[in-house]
């Protein structure tokens, strides 16, 4: 076995073999004018106002139909700042490598970063790397923090929400956290669900330059659909009355919650979003929605209302209607 065969612990010393990494790896595959500096800091000039996220990935396994750990990284950061009415545009990465990895593994998830990130258009502008010993974390953990500038007079914000505003989800919910399940405990449900993990950022950032109808936007990922709108309520002080006949699910997600015994309501997405918008132009954003390749099955799903206060309402197919709660904790972890 050749030495660069694994993650050695020298991999994270700083020395040779770290260097060797930076140069032979994430610069070859991620190379752009200013990661190429190799600098403690990228220098960024900019004048409007920005967004700034981060978020780490410690999804298990690391690859699952659909994706793997690099393009989720990526995605997932990216997604957070267009919510927030942002164009992204720099990205750091960072990796926890535990020691004694397949380095073909390492490249396989490095190779997803730069596609994901050339295909939606962001730099990986700078980062760091550490190997941790055996049995100290699982695999490798990722971290990227994002920045991009906000769109220009926009403010998508909870109080933005009013009574009467309609509720819009982009696409069918619960399949990045089944595939993930299914992938983890080797489930074969015959289904081939696939992770929904996509960047939303060519279906969204058009569609907010063009209409003033859209108030706030979130990504139902960990805790899904339900804890999302749960979030909204509670910050919003209003109640939300979604239906179920109209909230996308597609036939193998629903049975295969059924098999498992688990509300789709609550499984992370990891390529939709909530979307509020006056009831005025809802018809509209969904038309728009739907002409992009991620947004065709977007639907309106339900409402804002004044009361009950802070409270999500499904109204069942059976014609009942049910309280969603937000779940205390999360059903399927290290999903994301």
């Amino acid at each position: 076995m050749k030495i660069n065969d694994k993650i050695l612990l020298g991999h994270g010393s700083g020395g040779r073999l770290t260097q060797n990494l930076i140069k032979n790896t994430l610069l070859k595959k991620l190379n752009n004018p200013i990661l190429k500096a190799l600098s403690d800091s990228a220098l960024i000039n900019y004048k409007e106002r920005v967004a700034f996220t981060t978020d780490s990935f410690v999804v298990s396994p690391l690859f699952f139909p659909g994706a793997d750990i690099g393009k989720l990284a990526v995605c997932g950061t990216i997604n957070d700042l267009v919510v927030m009415g942002a164009v992204p545009e720099y990205l750091s990465l960072s990796l926890i490598i535990e020691e004694g990895l397949d380095y073909k593994v390492l490249e396989r998830v490095v190779d997803s970063i730069a596609i994901s990130a050339k295909s939606s258009r962001v730099k990986i502008v700078t980062g760091d790397t550490k190997v941790v010993e055996k049995g100290a974390a699982d695999k490798i953990f990722i971290n990227t923090s994002g920045i991009g500038r906000v769109i220009k007079d926009r403010d998508l914000a909870i109080k933005n929400i009013q009574p009467q505003d309609k509720i819009i989800i982009t696409g069918n919910i619960a399949e990045h956290g089944l595939s993930v399940l299914a992938k983890r405990k080797e489930l074969d449900l015959g289904f081939n669900i696939k992770s929904d993990c996509n960047a939303l950022n060519s279906l969204l950032i058009p569609l907010l330059k063009k209409s003033r109808a859209i108030k706030f936007m979130r990504d139902p990922t960990r805790g899904g659909l339900a804890t999302t709108l749960n979030e909204i309520a509670e910050a919003s002080g209003l109640g939300i009355i979604i239906n179920e006949k109209d909230i996308p699910l597609s036939s193998k997600v629903r049975v295969a919650c059924e098999l498992l015994g688990i509300d789709p309501l609550y499984v992370a997405n990891e390529g939709k979003a909530v979307i509020i918008v006056e009831k005025k132009g809802a018809e509209e954003i969904l038309s728009s929605l739907k002409k992009h390749p991620l947004g065709r099955r977007a639907k309106i799903i339900g409402g804002i209302v004044k009361k009950p206060k802070k409270m999500v309402v499904l109204k069942t197919i059976l014609g009942t209607e049910r309280i969603v709660d937000m779940l205390s904790s999360e059903p399927l972890p290290r999903i994301c």
